[in-house]
This record gives C-alpha cells, sequence and structure tokens, in this order.
C-alpha cells in the first residue's frame, strides 16, 4: 500500500494545474493533502476527476484557510476530524481515518507566524496533539502525515545556523515539538529508512528558492515504532510541482 501526503496550497488551485496528471502517475493508494483551504463541498468537487477514491474533508471556520482531506481507495471503518480539544478543534487541522489494521492522520500543525505571534499557540497544539495521537495508539497503531511547519534536525534544512532561533519553522521551541514526538515512540520514516540522505519538501515563492534546491524538510511521515517494520520505502517526490510543497510518502507491507 502506497500512502501520500501533499500540501497542496490550496487545493482548487492547484486543480488547475498538473495535480490530477501527477495523482494518477502516482498511484496511491491512499492521498492525505493539507491547507486546502477550502470546504468539505469544495474538496469533493475539485478532486472529482479523480474518481477512484473516497473523499474526507475537514474545513476551518475561517473561509479559504487551512483545512486537511483524505483521499482513499479503500473504505475506512471510521472517519474523525477532531483532537478533542476546543482551542484547536476549529480550523480543520486533522482528518483521521481508521482502518483495519492503524490509524491514518493527515495534520497541518499551525506556523508559528512570521513574527512568531502563534509560537505559543503552537506549542500548546504540539502537547495536545501529541496527546491525542497515544490514545489512539492504546487501540492501534498510528500513521501520522503531514505538514509539521519544523525542519527538526540541522540535516532538514539548507541554511539551519541562519534560521535557528531566528525564523519559524526552526525555533527551538519547535524542535522541542518533534523531540516529545521522537521521544513518544513516533518514528520519522524517511530518516529511518533513508539515513542522513538530503531531501527537502518546502521551499520559499522567494528568489527562487526552489530552483536553487534552498529548502526546508517540514513534511513527515511519523509512524508508531512497532509499525515501523512494516514500512518498505519512505520517500519524497521533488518532481511533483504544483505547490511550494511537494509530496512525501511511505509503501507498507
Amino acid at each position: 500500500m502506497k500512502i501520500i501526503s501533499f500540501n497542496v496550497n490550496g487545493v482548487r488551485a492547484i486543480m488547475q494545474k498538473s495535480f490530477a496528471e501527477d495523482m494518477r502517475r502516482v498511484n496511491a493508494d491512499i492521498i492525505c493533502l493539507q491547507e486546502t483551504k477550502a470546504s468539505v463541498e469544495q474538496v469533493k468537487e475539485a478532486v472529482a476527476e479523480l474518481g477512484e477514491y473516497h473523499v474526507y474533508a475537514n474545513e476551518a471556520e475561517k473561509k479559504g484557510y487551512s483545512g486537511t482531506a483524505i483521499l482513499t481507495k479503500h473504505n475506512p471503518i471510521a472517519v474523525t476530524y477532531y483532537i478533542g480539544h476546543g482551542n484547536h478543534d476549529n480550523e480543520g487541522r486533522i482528518t483521521c481515518a481508521e482502518f483495519e489494521d492503524f490509524y491514518v492522520i493527515t495534520v497541518y500543525v499551525p506556523n508559528s507566524g512570521s513574527e512568531l505571534l502563534r509560537l505559543d499557540y503552537r506549542q500548546s497544539w504540539d502537547q495536545e496533539f501529541l496527546k491525542y495521537l497515544k490514545d489512539l495508539e492504546k487501540l492501534k497503531p498510528v500513521i501520522v502525515c503531514g505538514d509539521f511547519n519544523v525542519a527538526h534536525k540541522a540535516i532538514d534544512l539548507a541554511r539551519p545556523k541562519q534560521n535557528y532561533n531566528k525564523a519559524a519553522g526552526y525555533m527551538q521551541e519547535e524542535i522541542d515539538g518533534m523531540d516529545a514526538f521522537a521521544s513518544n515512540g513516533l518514528v520519522d520514516t524517511f530518516r529511518a529508512i533513508n539515513g542522513d540522505e538530503i531531501k527537502y519538501s518546502w521551499w520559499s515563492y522567494r528568489a527562487g528558492a526552489r530552483g536553487k534546491n534552498i529548502g526546508w524538510r517540514i513534511d513527515y511521515f511519523l509512524v508508531s515504532e512497532a509499525f515501523l517494520p512494516k514500512v518498505s520505502e519512505a520517500f519524497i517526490l521533488n518532481d511533483v510541482m504544483g505547490s511550494d510543497h511537494c509530496p512525501v510518502g511511505i509503501v507498507i507491507a
């Protein structure tokens, strides 16, 4: 089974590009989206031409903001859209599909913002989201993917020294959040399988950053530690365009 995650930076906009063709080529069993920036119905309408997927989406109260979705060829047992914490459940940031052997959760983690105005909120999110995942894990393994809005290690961004504790996405508080996921048994599949390979999943639109590969790896697949042996591949699809992010993915037995 192949699962991919893609921050599309607006599902209606990316569908006007090569998204449908790209997704057919990738041929994933499950496609997890973030930053759909659309209502549930708008998401379903936008991806309808893909045809073979069941579509489940979550929207923010604020129109045109945030939003997540799961497109799956396999019928889930159940789908939920909340982590159960009032402060964090109005921005459409998660969609969770339960399957027989695992949960798949797509997440769009809050961005701390250019002036770090949401850094405190981001820390609260990390703590509550971790609790949510560990509660799910009591029932069956979790596969959580999406835009975590943080480069975990220096190897995960092109210019770590210039950005450390200066820029959203590489603040120590955000790194601490990722450390907490790791220390609680949620494994970064890309690093577990590919070691120190340098590859990025997001590039600024400024100064031709993507062409120069001045990027950040901020999109992840984390899995329960006990589930890791079932992951045979973890990859980043740098050749897929249409967003400031590119898809990341895993293959599981």
